[in-house]
C-alpha cells in the first residue's frame, strides 16, 4: 500500500521527468505497470539527485546512446580495432572489495562463521547517507535486464540504477535486455534491484573516494547497493553480487544457483551432452569450458531446476567478463581470435599502445616498451607510491564481450527451456591426492566427496605461499547467502527429487609425479580426453574400475580416446602414475574435510560424516 510519502515521491519524479526532454523518459517508465518499480526509481532519484535521468529501453538507439555516453564521458576510450574500447579503474580499485562487501541481516539472523555481515537497519542508514546527493551533476541510467532467457521460468528480471555509462554498457554485453520483459510481466515481476554510483570522479574519470567504497546486499529486499567504486566485480551488480539473492531465492523455492560453466560436449554420431562445472580460480574452469571442438552456453554461473525428473540449466548471463592475463594464441585460440577481431569488446586495465592496440601479461607477443594504462603513462620499471614495480597490465585486467562473438557459442544459449544436464564436474588444484578424472558412485557420494569436499591449493603467483589447501564447497563459498550446512542439504534434497540424477565427476589437472621431480602426470591438452570419457560414461558406453574413492576409466578406453582425440599414444606407465589411488593422501584429505565441517559448519547434515566415514573405511581396507 502506498503511503503519503510514496505519493509525494512519485509526484516529484513526474515533475522531474514529465516536462521537456525528460517527458519521453517518464513515458518509458510509465509503460511498465509496476508500482513497486516506480517507487524504487523515485526513491533513489530523490536520494541520489542526478542532474539527468535516462530510461533505457531495448531499442537499439537507446543502447547505442549508452555506449556513446561511456566514450563521451571519458569512462571508455575507443581503440584501433572497430568496436573495441578500453576502460581504466582507479589504481587502488582493481578487485572485489571483500572487506566492505557485507550482507545486511535483520536482528537474530546468522549465516554462520566467515560471513561478512552487519545489522540491516544500521547498514541501510550508512549506505543511504553515502548515496545522498552522490549523483549531483551526473546522469542516472535506468536499465532493465533479464537474468536468464526471456519468457522462461528460470529467469529473474532486474533493474539497475547507475551513474556509470561504463557499467551500463558492460551490462548490455553481459545480460539480456529486459525492458519489454518488465512491460510483459507488469505487477507480476519479482525483480532484483541494484543501485550503483561511482561517486566523485578524479581527473582520470575514476572513483575518487574509495575509502567510502561500499557493497551492501540486502537479502530481505533483494537489493544490492554499490558506491564509490567502478571495478566490475563491485559494480556490475547482476554478476556475482546477484548470486547472493539468487542463492537465497533458490533455497526457498527448491532450485540451485551455482558457480558453474555450462558446455556442450560433442559425442558420437553428432550427440551433444551438456555438462556443468565448478572450479575455484586458477583450476582450469575457463580452459575446460572453451575447449576447441566443444560449445559453450556459459562460463561462470548456472541456474539449475528439476523438470520432469531431470536437471535442466540456463546461463543467467549472455556474455563474458573474463580475466585476460595469460590468454594466448596457443592455449586459448577461440578467445584469442575473438579478441583480435572487430566487435563490441570492452578491455579494462590492460596496456594501450601508441597504435591503439592492447597488451596484457602473458600475451604471446613482444612486450611494448611503453604505453598507457590504469597507472597513467607506463614504461618497464615504473614504481608505484609504495615502491612496487607496476606490471604492464593489471593481473586482474579483464575483457567483456557478448558470447555471440565466440565461434563456439552453443545454439541453446537463449533457449527458455534450458539444456538437459548430462553430468556435473567439480575440479580443483591438487598436487598429490585426486586422480585426473573420476565418477562418483551416486548423487549423494558425489555431492559429499566431490562437491562439499572440493579442495584447492593456492599458488605462489597469487597469494605468496604455494600449496595451502582451501576447502571451497562447490566452489561457491564466497557467494553463499544461506548457511553452508543448509546449502549442502539443498543439494542432497535436490538430487533426491530426481528420477535419474546426472552423474557427478571430479577432475584434477594438477596431479604431480612423486618420482619425476614433481612434474605433472598429465599435459594441458589431456583434459579433452577426460571430457570425452565423461561424456561416454554419462551414457553408459564405457565401463569403469571401482576404487575406494569412485569409478575410474579403464586403460583400454583411455588409450583409444588419446589416439582419437589427441592423435597420440597413451602408455600403461602414464595410466598407472595417474590412476593409482593414493591411499595415505586420501585419508589425510578426509581428516581435513571432517575437521572443517565439525569445527566450522555447525549445521552439517549427518550424512556428510557418514559418507566420509564409509570412504575412509574403504581406503583403510585397501591397504
Amino acid at each position: 500500500m502506498k503511503t503519503e510519502r510514496d505519493e509525494k515521491r512519485l509526484e516529484r519524479l513526474k515533475e522531474r521527468l514529465g516536462e521537456g526532454v525528460g517527458a519521453e523518459n517518464y513515458r518509458k517508465l510509465s509503460k511498465i505497470a509496476n508500482p513497486e518499480l516506480h517507487l524504487f526509481v523515485a526513491k533513489y532519484v530523490e536520494l541520489c539527485d542526478p542532474e539527468k535521468v535516462f530510461v533505457c529501453t531495448d531499442a537499439p538507439a537507446d543502447i547505442q546512446y549508452v555506449r556513446r555516453e561511456a566514450v563521451r564521458a571519458g569512462e571508455e576510450q575507443e581503440l584501433a580495432t572497430p568496436g573495441h574500447t578500453v576502460h581504466f579503474d582507479g589504481y587502488y580499485d582493481q578487485a572485489r572489495d571483500k572487506k566492505n562487501t557485507k550482507f545486511l541481516l535483520p536482528e537474530g539472523v546468522d549465516l554462520g562463521p566467515g560471513i561478512n555481515a552487519t545489522e540491516r537497519e544500521a547498514g541501510l542508514a550508512e549506505i543511504h547517507e553515502i548515496l545522498r546527493g552522490i549523483m549531483q551533476g551526473k546522469q542516472l541510467f535506468v536499465r532493465f535486464f533479464c537474468l536468464g532467457p526471456l519468457k522462461s521460468e528460470f529467469s529473474i528480471p532486474a533493474v539497475q540504477l547507475t551513474d556509470s555509462a561504463y557499467v551500463a554498457h558492460s551490462e548490455d554485453l553481459l545480460y539480456r535486455q529486459g525492458y519489454e520483459e518488465f512491460v510483459r510481466l507488469g505487477e507480476r515481476a519479482r525483480f532484483f534491484k541494484f543501485v550503483h554510483s561511482a561517486g566523485e570522479l578524479d581527473g582520470r574519470k575514476t572513483s575518487k573516494n574509495i575509502e567510502k567504497r561500499r557493497v551492501f546486499i540486502d537479502l530481505e529486499d533483494e537489493t544490492v547497493f554499490s558506491a564509490n567504486t567502478q571495478y566490475g566485480g563491485n559494480t556490475i551488480g547482476l554478476k556475482k553480487l546477484a548470486m547472493r539473492p539468487a542463492i537465497k531465492r533458490a533455497s526457498r523455492e527448491g532450485w540451485l544457483t551455482e558457480h558453474m560453466f555450462i558446455m556442450g560436449v560433442h559425442g558420437p554420431s553428432g550427440r551433444v551432452t551438456y555438462f556443468t562445472g565448478a572450479f575455484p580460480s586458477l583450476c582450469g574452469k575457463t580452459s575446460t569450458s572453451m575447449l576447441p571442438g566443444e560449445t559453450i552456453v556459459g562460463d561462470d554461473i548456472a541456474y539449475l531446476r528439476s523438470r520432469d525428473g531431470e536437471v535442466r540449466a540456463v546461463n543467467p548471463e549472455k556474455g563474458v567478463f573474463g580475466i585476460i592475463q595469460g590468454v594466448n594464441s596457443e592455449d586459448d585460440p577461440l578467445i584469442w581470435r575473438t579478441l583480435h577481431s572487430p566487435g563490441e569488446i570492452i578491455f579494462s586495465n590492460v596496456l594501450v599502445t601508441e597504435e591503439g592496440g592492447v597488451h596484457w601479461i602473458g600475451k604471446d607477443e613482444e612486450e611494448p616498451k611503453s604505453g598507457f594504462h590504469h597507472s597513467g603513462e607506463w614504461k618497464p620499471g615504473k614504481l608505484d607510491d609504495e615502491g612496487f614495480e607496476i606490471s604492464l597490465s593489471h593481473p586482474n585486467a579483464r575483457f567483456t564481450l557478448d558470447l555471440q562473438l565466440l565461434e563456439n557459442v552453443d545454439p541453446a544459449l537463449n533457449d527458455p527451456e534450458g539444456v538437459a544436464v548430462g553430468g556435473i564436474i567439480y575440479g580443483g588444484r591438487d598436487s598429490d591426492t585426486k586422480v585426473p578424472v573420476e565418477r562418483s558412485f551416486d548423487w549423494v557420494h558425489g555431492v559429499v566427496t566431490m562437491g562439499a569436499a572440493l579442495e584447492s591449493e593456492t599458488t605462489a603467483a597469487t597469494l605468496g605461499k604455494e600449496g595451502v589447501r582451501k576447502i571451497n564447497p562447490m566452489s561457491n563459498l564466497d557467494f553463499l547467502s544461506i548457511p553452508l550446512g543448509k546449502y549442502i542439504k539443498n543439494h542432497l534434497e535436490f538430487g533426491a527429487g530426481l528420477e535419474n540424477p546426472p552423474p557427478i565427476f571430479s577432475v584434477n589437472y594438477f596431479l604431480r609425479d612423486r618420482n619425476r621431480e614433481g612434474k605433472f602426470t598429465n599435459e594441458k591438452a589431456d583434459k579433452a580426453v577426460w571430457l570425452k570419457w565423461m561424456e561416454l560414461s554419462s551414457h553408459g558406453e564405457v565401463e569403469a574400475l571401482e576404487t575406494p574413492t569412485g569409478l575410474v576409466p579403464k586403460y583400454e578406453d583411455l588409450k583409444r580416446l588419446f589416439r582419437a582425440v589427441l592423435g597420440k599414444e597413451y602408455s600403461k606407465e602414464d595410466y598407472a602414475r595417474q590412476f593409482t589411488v593414493r591411499v595415505a593422501e586420501n585419508l589425510a584429505k578426509i581428516k581435513r574435510v571432517v575437521e572443517f565441517y565439525k569445527t566450522k559448519v555447525p549445521d552439517t547434515p549427518k550424512v556428510v560424516f557418514e559418507v566420509l566415514e564409509e570412504q575412509r573405511r574403504r581406503l583403510k581396507s585397501s591397504l
